[in-house]
Order: structure tokens, then sequence, then C-alpha cells
């Protein structure tokens, strides 16, 4: 049996999540919801750069809610309000859609923002009958089941450090790169992402939902931050980045153990590969797990083109994507990466 997708936005995760869908032998896309005018009528097939599949975009969020499907794929930006999609993935989950989503970033640990947001949820899931599953890349899959099923390894460890590296030059999203993250603004300017406490809001969840799966009590979380300026004008697809304005952004998001941090996202983000050259380069994710045996694991994804970013921006979408049927099967709820058997590449084999 397929099961009935709708795609919900057609942005960079949402035209992968789209085209995964199109090609996934267990799901049957039935509808698309898109945000921008230039979009609607659109045929979906053309939305991700493939042939048409006879499929119309529409912006008739209602007609969606009303359409017979199992599951939403929902990849909506969520810009300066971060919470913004809670009320709609409610109202989807309340027709009795199953949701899969990357839109709700900290709530891949669902307690992550407090009982009343979680509760909010599973209130909605259990009045539709139907699943809610946040994941992604980072956060999800790199700072959740990798880590922890590496953990598994260990005859003991000391600290597990998840470290994202990233070229941003061809990435474009000018919200995020230059409202959201602050890039080609002043280094003393605070974009959204360092705004006190916005990193454990993206953040803390994976550290939380690490903690509880290896049996550890936090002291606290803790946020640290530094920006390099470029070094001369960078011309990127999002827009110019202007020389003595922010090029690199690297943080830490810290979960505290006995005063030192033991569970550690680490993000390095560029521009351009020449900004920032003391600090670590590559490409993709890696898992550095300190104790006996240390152990470093690395996720080097590329498009078809060895673009690394946008190789990065398909794993976000097919994480949630190739879930979807394990998420239609589940009891009604607000799952996590805990609850889920290993979802492999089942029927993908090209």
């Amino acid at each position: 049996m397929a099961y009935r997708v709708i795609q919900w936005s057609t942005g960079n995760v949402g035209a992968c999540s789209l085209q995964a869908i199109i090609n996934h032998p267990q799901l049957d896309l039935v509808g698309v919801w898109v945000y921008h005018d230039t979009k609607a009528g659109l045929d979906a097939g053309e939305l991700c750069g493939i042939e048409p599949i006879g499929i119309k975009a529409t912006q008739d969020a209602e007609a969606l809610m009303a359409m017979e499907a199992d599951c939403v794929c929902y990849t909506s930006i969520t810009g300066i309000n971060p919470l913004g999609p809670i009320d709609e993935i409610c109202q989807i989950l309340r027709s009795g859609k199953n949701v899969v989503t990357c839109s709700l970033i900290s709530l891949v640990y669902p307690g992550a923002l407090g009982p009343d947001i979680h509760q909010k949820l599973e209130d909605a899931c259990k009045e539709g009958g139907a699943s809610l599953l946040v994941s992604g890349i980072d956060p999800g899959f790199a700072n959740d089941v990798l880590p922890l099923t590496l953990s598994g390894l260990s005859e003991r460890w000391e600290s597990i450090r998840i470290q994202e590296i990233v070229n941003y030059a061809t990435y474009n999203q000018p919200e995020i790169l230059f409202e959201t993250m602050g890039f080609g603004k002043p280094l003393d300017a605070q974009p959204l992402i360092l705004t006190p406490g916005a990193l454990t809001f993206a953040w803390g969840g994976p550290i939380k939902l690490m903690a509880e799966a290896l049996g550890i009590e936090l002291e606290e979380i803790r946020e640290v931050h530094n920006r390099m300026p470029a070094p001369t004008d960078l011309e990127t697809p999002a827009g110019i980045i202007k020389e003595g304005t922010c090029a690199a952004l690297r943080f830490e998001v810290q979960g505290i153990v006995k005063g030192r941090p033991v569970l550690i996202v680490e993000h390095v983000t560029r521009m351009h590969d020449d900004v920032a050259p003391d600090w670590p380069h590559g490409r993709g994710h890696t898992v550095i797990i300190e104790g006996r045996p240390r152990i470093v694991c690395s996720v080097q994804p590329e498009d078809e083109h060895g673009d690394h970013a946008v190789g990065g921006v398909i794993l976000t979408a097919t994480r949630i994507v190739n879930a979807i049927p394990t998420v239609c099967a589940a009891p009604a709820g607000f799952m996590s990466a805990l609850d889920l058997p290993l979802i492999t590449g089942k029927g993908l084999f090209a």
C-alpha cells in the first residue's frame, strides 16, 4: 500500500522532499502547498526540476486540509517566528493527517520547549488520531541517532561532540543567511541566532534528547560563539558579503555535567573557505567521542554536482520523507527518534 502524501512548501528543503516523495515507491504525492503566488498552479515536477506529473501546486490550505491523505511533509520556513508553524501543524494533525517536519527544530525532543507546547501538540495528535515527528539532519539524525548509535560501541565515554562544518557560498536563502545568521552584517550586530537563548532554543532539544537516552542529568546548557569578518567583498547567490562584515560564524551549544561540557553541538559556518582559516575545515558532520575507544565518524554529503551545502539540504529532506511509512503506521502521538525503529533505504535501490 502506498501512503498518500501532501508536500507543504517548496523552498530549498521542500523542493528536495517533494522530489524524494515523487520517487519513493511507498509514497503517492496527492497535493502541494506553496507560499509564493508565482508557484501556484505550477506542476509539482516543475517545482523540483523533474518532468511534470500532473499535480498542480495550490495556495488553498483549507482544500488540502480536507483532502484524503495519510501524511503531510511540512517544511515551511519559520523566519522570525520559530513557533509560527505550531498552530498550522496542530490543524493538520486534527484533520487526521500524520505530520513529518523539520520546521520545529528544537522539538526533535518533544519536551524541549516546555510542557504547554508539548501538551498542545499531543492533544492535536490524539484528536486527529495522528502522529508527529520532528527531525532532519541537524537538528536531527546527525545529533541524535548517529551519535547515540556510536556511543553503543564504547567501553566508556567522556564527551560527545557533533561538529557541522558548512560553506554556505551556494546556499540561496537570503533571509536565513543575512537576517537569521547575520552574515553580511557588522560584527557588533546581533542576528536572530545570537539572541541570548536562541541557540539553546534551536539545539537544546538534541542535547536534552541525548542526555535522556544516555541516562545523564544536565546541570545547564551553555552557549558560546565567535565571528570573523570577510577579508574582501564576497559574491554569493544570496547577495554580496561586504568586506569587514560577518563572513564566518562558529558556535557551540554545550550540555554541562559536573561543571564541564560533555555533550556538544558545534557549528562552523563560512561564506568562503578562505575565511577564518584557523577554524576547523572540512564538510558535513563529524561525531567525535572521547573515551575508550576514541571514535571519529564523518558524514560528508554531496549532491550530483559535488555541492556539500545542497547535499546537507537533501539529507534534511530524506530523513523525514523516508520516515513517513513508519510514522503513518505508528500509534497516535508526538514521536522522537527514540521511538523510531531503524529507518533504512528499503525500496530506494536505483
